[in-house]
């Protein structure tokens, strides 16, 4: 039993840091059904893009030769590869999901799929089905050390990773909280129409919301590609399912929810492969979340609703 439980704690920290990536790209399917009640399932596509503009924008800096320190090369590449998704972000909603916003509620789902599809075939067409290797060269833009205090010890970029998440989900949160744009989130996420009455740009804001979640999906992608140092054209699948797991655990459109769900999945898979082994890492999440979901059909933080008699 002790032997058991020494193995559950060498697997918390990474769990930690799992849970935190989790957390950033389940903020993304929150925010789109916060506001439209709806699920983006290409959303895990969207961070599979930005794990690869990310990688294929440090390959280009290593091709031109250019001398940049490795931590500012991975500062302009996690830009680009924000604004690259932001934009795929916009796009998306607004040739697949705004002209069906109205129509039958299979038809963006199926929307979804079909973007979800493309996304994963275009890249793997226009990049092949190689494994992309992050450049060597940049593994270590946040210390190639490790962290002794830790037990097993975990390499720096581990704890750099975790402070930039949570560093990110603050601001997010004070974001949505203290800014005006903020405020119009919320209210389109309360009533639309009462917002559009008010003069909130529905559209606009709408867009803007697709933007933002896919930024925060292409960081992610960014710090996973450096954690595991490579990426795939088929992570998004894995990544977006159990994002979205993570967003339905912590109660589905809740931004709170979706950061303590995240977190709470990544410590679930932890404590999983410490227990169990790590043969089924990826069954463990789902057995919980089943498990809660009968308990709390509305996720830990979702409001309770009366039933209507």
């Amino acid at each position: 039993m002790n032997e058991k439980l020494s193995d559950v704690l060498r697997q918390l920290p990474s769990g930690v840091v799992q849970g935190a990536i989790y957390a950033l790209i389940a903020l993304g399917y929150s925010l789109v059904y916060g506001i439209l009640g709806m699920i983006n399932f290409a959303h895990g596509e969207v961070y599979m893009v930005g794990a690869y503009a990310g990688i294929l924008a440090l390959a280009v800096c290593t091709g031109f030769g250019l001398s940049l320190p490795a931590l500012a090369a991975v500062l302009l590449a996690t830009i680009f590869a924000v604004a690259v998704c932001a934009a795929y972000g916009a796009t998306i909603e607004r040739v697949a999901y705004r002209p069906l916003r109205n129509a039958h509620a299979l038809a963006p789902l199926i929307s979804a799929i079909g973007v979800s599809t493309f996304l994963q075939n275009y890249v793997r067409l226009a990049q092949g089905n190689d494994v992309k290797q992050f450049p060597e060269a940049y593994r270590g833009a946040f210390g190639s050390g490790t962290l002794e205090w830790v037990e097993p010890p975990q390499p720096v970029r581990s704890l750099a990773i975790l402070a930039v998440a949570i560093a990110v989900m603050v601001a997010f949160h004070l974001f949505t909280q203290r800014t005006r744009t903020g405020t119009a989130m919320r209210a389109c996420s309360m009533d639309r129409t009462m917002a559009a009455l008010v003069g909130v740009d529905v559209d606009r804001v709408i867009g803007l919301t697709f933007a933002v979640g896919s930024g925060l999906a292409a960081l992610a992608g960014i710090m996973v590609s450096m954690h595991l140092s490579q990426a795939t054209y088929t992570d998004g699948y894995l990544y977006g399912m159990k994002a979205f797991t993570a967003a339905v655990l912590g109660g589905i459109g809740n931004l709170p929810g979706a950061m303590l769900g995240g977190m709470v999945l990544g410590l679930v898979e932890a404590a999983g492969v410490g227990l169990f082994g790590g043969a089924y890492r990826d069954a463990y999440s789902f057995v919980v979340l089943m498990a809660v979901l009968i308990v709390r059909p509305r996720g830990l933080l979702g409001e309770r609703v009366a039933e209507k008699v």
